[in-house]
């Protein structure tokens, strides 16, 4: 259940590039969750953040020696929930650009008082790291220069700075009883692809395939699973993803031998598509899966937010279809 949170970021692995002339626009890293919860990402009530509890900080300059300079932390988070899901969220609000307020605030009594255009903007991340004992949370943010919301931000963070957030919730952790896991994303869902192998117990086949749009977004994954990770790199005025044909290409051994529970998160055209693609037209028999469309190619997080009901439309006729 998501509560509301205002605290310490940890800006440790700030991804900088240049997607402007790549079709990569401001929802590249806008997650947007799909899941039936308890408290859904797209209800408005979740976004306004009425608190059960509220964990207040600010990001703090380094204490230790050798600490990271972008890395903060503080007490205020102490007992941050982030639970049982790898894919744990929270969502960062931040104040409308030109807007002359500032954390802590009330997105409600902002939208009842101030004209749409500066309304706080509501941007979603995966928890890259939660560690406890230090209050810390990590949160991977993918930069486009001046492009976006959070990016910028990101960029020009500093110790001291506050940001408001609202979470943590989720939806998802590897089955300890599956026989095998298959997950599939994209670039900005590394981080939970990271979480998730965490917890894939040891020698448990885990194959994973992760479209990128440049070789430098490489990034070492470690797990104690029997770990199988590919890399695909986009090309920018391609229509579909690789993915897709990486997983047209998957054989029957690959995906019977054990049956895999199934993670597909990242953009919604992709996700729809491999989705449909392994439990429609192949029938792979659903193993818990996670299905997520965290953002939408050329759309922001409000828009994407406002496509949300039609894809999920689609989603079930696709399950409602029968294969040629």
């Amino acid at each position: 259940m998501l509560t509301a949170a205002l605290g310490n970021i940890c800006v440790t692995h700030t991804l900088v590039g240049d997607y402007s002339n790549r079709g990569r626009l401001q929802a590249a890293y806008a997650l947007a969750r799909v899941e039936d919860r308890s408290h859904p990402p797209d209800d408005p009530a979740a976004e306004a953040g009425a608190p059960a509890a509220a964990h207040r900080g600010d990001l703090e300059a380094p204490a230790e020696p050798g600490d990271d300079p972008d890395r903060g932390r503080g007490p205020d988070l102490a007992g941050f929930p982030v639970g049982e899901f790898s894919d744990a969220y929270v969502k960062l609000q931040f104040p409308a650009p030109g807007a002359d307020y500032g954390p802590p605030f009330s997105i409600e009594k902002l939208r009842s008082e101030l004209p749409r255009q500066l309304w706080p903007r509501v941007r979603t991340y995966t928890v890259a790291g939660w560690d406890a004992d230090r209050a810390e949370l990590t949160i991977d943010f993918v930069c486009h220069g001046s492009q976006g919301v959070a990016g910028p931000w990101a960029e020009a963070a500093r110790p001291g700075d506050r940001l408001q957030l609202v979470g943590p919730g989720g939806g998802y952790t590897p089955d300890p009883d599956a026989g095998s896991h298959l997950l599939i994303g994209d670039l900005c869902v590394v981080p939970a692809i990271e979480a998730a192998l965490a917890r894939v117990p040891a020698g448990v086949p885990a194959k994973v395939l992760i479209e990128i749009y440049d070789e430098a977004e490489r990034r070492e994954l470690r797990s104690d699973a029997a770990l199988d990770v590919s890399w695909f790199v986009r090309d920018p005025d391609a229509a579909e993803s690789p993915l897709l044909e990486a997983v047209r290409g998957l054989g029957e051994a690959e995906l019977l031998a054990p049956v895999p529970q199934l993670f597909i998160h990242g953009e919604a055209g992709m996700v729809r598509a491999v989705r449909r693609e392994l439990l429609v037209e192949r029938g792979l028999p659903g193993v818990h899966p996670s299905i997520s469309g965290y953002w939408k190619r050329t759309r922001t997080e409000e828009g994407w937010r406002e496509d949300k009901p039609e894809w999920k439309r689609l989603v079930a006729a696709d399950s409602a279809a029968t294969p040629a």
